[in-house]
């Protein structure tokens, strides 16, 4: 169960965001989290929803004191290529260019010590494309 629901039960969310979209859908959250980082005073919060029409979204919400920040990103696999939108802006890159950019900005490469856990995550992005 989450949030009382039985696993497989759909729900009608709205995330608004501070860019002055909403992403709206039917799902439920597969996973979650918050952690508060002591050297900056930051509280985090994210959630992983899987949506009715088997997308994703992302959902981050970070603050500290009275700032916030409310980010959202929907995540769509098809084919070879994945669809992302933060509400207003959406973009559509093949699988290949999205890890090319993974692996850039988290400074991962095919050589470094990180390529057990990105094969991981191309493996992961694959089947979840099937």
């Amino acid at each position: 169960m989450i949030d009382g629901s039985p696993q497989g039960a759909w729900e009608s969310m709205a995330l608004r965001l501070d860019n002055g979209a909403e992403i709206a859908f039917s799902g439920r959250q597969f996973a979650g989290g918050s952690w508060y980082d002591e050297e900056t005073g930051v509280l985090t919060r994210q959630n992983l929803y899987i949506t009715e029409a088997n997308e994703y979204v992302y959902s981050i919400i970070t603050g500290t004191g009275r700032q916030r920040s409310r980010r959202a990103y929907r995540v769509a696999l098809h084919g070879k290529t994945c669809t992302m939108s933060d509400g207003k802006t959406e973009i559509t890159l093949e699988l290949e260019m999205l890890m090319l950019a993974v692996r850039a900005l988290t400074g991962l490469d095919r050589e470094g010590e990180g390529v057990p856990m990105l094969d991981l995550v191309e493996e992961t992005l694959r089947a979840a494309n099937c």
